[in-house]
């Protein structure tokens, strides 16, 4: 594992791409958040996740905005890789890109639309794995995928070298906490991937958030997290409270619409995205926008 894979940790903010009102990629935009985020103490970036929109970007664009990320962070935080898909065949092919690109690790949700048995995962993961000498982390999120990944499936590919983290969006803070006891001894590290129990799950053991909400509040996601790594819960539950609507107001519609919606409310995005999504519907506009004053971020 290279030694930025090993200091994958804290607010690990799920990148939008940024894109022009034709749904071009607005590489400009790209750049300019990429060093926000490392301004604002962002501890590492995914690129190109279903926030980054990964399913309506051609390969080729795919490649282009790891590439750019990784170009712009300039190896001053970990890059890890959206490289999941469908076919065991086509994740091979993106996680080999990530790789000659210099991603540090990649990011594989769970096959969705195929929907395939717990042993299907199995040797989806361990073929990856095995054709790619890169740091995997596995991404169970069964509320967008219709697919879940049992802890069980999870411990047994703990064994795995290549695959190190898991990103458990379950929102379940009980069932990360037994995955995490069952663990123990494995090199394998748990990664909240639901924004509003993340402190908690932390507190259990998990090693950060993959995170929506840093997408607009990096500062105080990567405080949070922060707090809930060194063990104050008090500090990790006040910081919490005070971003909670807007984990909860970031789904109101599908993300990433709303994410996009806000960044471009704070002047950070133009404001493209692309079909099936559509912009965010007017009656969620105004409580977004109260949302964001609340916490001062417009």
């Amino acid at each position: 594992m290279t030694q930025q894979a090993q200091t994958i940790q804290g607010s690990i903010v799920a990148i939008v791409t940024p894109m022009f009102e034709d749904g071009s990629v607005d590489w400009k935009g790209l750049e300019k958040l990429v060093e926000w985020h490392i301004a604002q103490g962002t501890n590492s970036i995914v690129a190109v996740g279903t926030t980054g929109e990964a399913s309506t970007l051609s390969m080729a664009e795919h490649t282009q905005v790891i590439k750019e990320i990784i170009r712009v962070a300039n190896k001053r935080i970990p890059i890890i890789a959206g490289t999941g898909a469908n076919s065991t065949h086509e994740a091979i092919e993106l996680t080999k890109e990530a790789k000659e690109l210099g991603a540090d690790a990649a990011l594989l949700v769970t096959p969705y639309y195929n929907k395939p048995t717990q042993e299907g995962l199995y040797q989806h993961y361990k073929a990856v794995a095995e054709a790619v000498d890169l740091p995997q982390i596995l991404y169970n999120v069964p509320g967008r995928t219709g697919v879940d990944m049992h802890n069980d499936t999870v411990i047994r590919l703990a064994d795995i070298p290549q695959i190190v983290g898991i990103k458990d969006a379950t929102g379940d803070v009980a069932r990360g906490a037994e995955l995490i006891a069952g663990l123990q001894g494995k090199n394998m590290t748990v990664y909240s991937g639901d924004d509003a129990t993340a402190y908690q799950l932390i507190e259990k053991g998990a090693r950060g958030n993959i995170s929506v909400t840093a997408n607009i509040a990096p500062k105080a996601m990567s405080e949070l997290c922060a707090a809930a790594l060194s063990g104050d819960h008090a500090q990790a539950a006040a910081l919490n409270g005070k971003v909670a609507n807007l984990h909860n107001i970031l789904f109101c519609e599908s993300n990433p619409i709303p994410v996009k919606w806000a960044l471009h409310e704070m002047g950070l995005v133009e404001t493209g995205i692309r079909l099936p999504l559509t912009p965010l519907a007017q009656a969620y506009r105004a409580p977004l926008r109260e949302a964001l004053k609340e916490v001062g971020l417009i």
